[in-house]
């Protein structure tokens, strides 16, 4: 298990990754709110690649964070 950040979703953005025989599972999570840590996405992974469809999910949920209510 380890973790890295992902500045090309948003400052603060990080994703646990745990390796496993069938492949890979992401949690692309927030914690730069001071209220909790938000998970952004979570998805399995049978290449090194992040799909677009994933990060752009991951993109959408920060902003709407972000904006106010």
């Amino acid at each position: 298990m380890d973790c890295k950040p992902m500045a090309s979703i948003g400052a603060g953005v990080r994703a646990l990754r745990v390796r496993g025989a069938s492949g890979a599972l992401r949690m692309i999570y927030v914690g730069r709110f001071a209220v909790a840590v938000h998970v952004l996405h979570c998805l399995e992974k049978k290449t090194q690649k992040t799909r677009v469809r994933d990060s752009s999910l991951a993109k959408r949920r920060i902003e709407a964070l972000a904006t106010p209510q």
